[in-house]
């Protein structure tokens, strides 16, 4: 389980390959649901890739 403003490494990210291997920050205020699908919104991954969705066994807290 995560909160807002963890600190993530993305270990793999079926939205966006270039994510994986970079860290981010945990957007989501509340547990994910059926709109995202149940992944985490991890945005400030680098000014070249958007928030990208992830579930939560392809994202390590740091």
């Amino acid at each position: 389980m995560f909160n807002a403003g963890d600190k993530v490494r993305i270990v793999a990210c079926a939205d966006d390959p270039r994510a994986v291997g970079k860290t981010g920050r945990i957007v989501d205020e509340v547990a994910p649901g059926p709109l995202t699908g149940g992944r985490w919104t991890v945005n400030g991954i680098s000014i070249w890739i958007a928030p990208v969705l992830c579930h939560g066994h392809e994202l390590q807290k740091i």
